[in-house]
């Protein structure tokens, strides 16, 4: 039968490369959610909620489940991360659409930024690719901080934990974000849109993370191609 449940969407692309985290220079299809609950200083992708700078009837579209599949496998990879934008904001549509990806036996990676508790059916998501907003994101701390949802994704054990870190001493802030969350698998991944200023923060913060026992992710896509969309 057909599947007409509608998903809000900025775009869809690939085959391209997953640029961040545990994940990172794997083969994906993008697809990419209209709307976010947060609005970071630095986001890169502000087209798909700042209506201050970007027109929402050039930036988003509606397209059915079926649109959505057929866009997907016209890319033709067996991996789909699903980012935003925060895509949790549309949970019933995307469970939808999840369940005929898992149907063709495709990798699923979601990435949010962990303010609303995943409540979709098990086994869906191969991993949660989580990003907490520190203070550096400009968000006030009860919008940006959940505790009770992150640990509501530690507890899947499907879950990676990538914090945006402009200095070492956002480090901190981190720290105390895992001790209280009881996190496990935590990455940090350099804020910036352009090659030098990911190669210089990753620099200075390297030696600070590989002491705390955490992991370092760069951002391939912008060391490739810098702040261009669609690739």
């Amino acid at each position: 039968m057909p599947n007409r449940e509608s998903l809000v969407v900025s775009e869809c692309y690939g085959p391209t490369w997953q640029g961040e985290g545990p994940s990172l220079g794997r083969r994906t299809a993008i697809l990419r959610l209209g709307r976010c609950n947060l609005a970071c200083r630095f986001c890169d992708t502000a087209f798909t909620w700042d209506w201050e700078r970007f027109d929402p009837a050039v930036e988003l579209h509606e397209a059915s489940v079926d649109q959505v599949v057929e866009a997907l496998d016209a890319i033709a990879v067996d991996m789909v991360v699903v980012t935003g934008g925060e895509p949790l904001l549309q949970q019933r549509p995307l469970e939808a659409l999840l369940h005929v990806i898992k149907g063709r036996g495709w990798r699923v990676e979601i990435e949010t930024a962990g303010t609303i508790a995943p409540a979709m059916a098990d086994g869906l998501v191969d991993q949660w690719n989580v990003s907490p907003k520190l203070a550096n994101s400009g968000n006030p701390l009860e919008r940006r901080y959940k505790p009770e949802v992150l640990r509501a994704f530690e507890a899947t054990g499907r879950a990676a934990f990538k914090f945006v870190a402009c200095v070492p001493a956002d480090l901190d802030e981190v720290d105390g974000l895992v001790d209280e969350c009881g996190l496990t698998n935590v990455w940090i991944m350099p804020e910036g849109t352009d090659g030098p200023t990911i190669i210089r923060r990753s620099a200075a913060l390297a030696s600070d993370v590989l002491e705390r026992g955490w992991n370092l992710s760069t951002r391939l896509h912008i060391l490739l191609w810098g702040d261009r969309r669609g690739v």
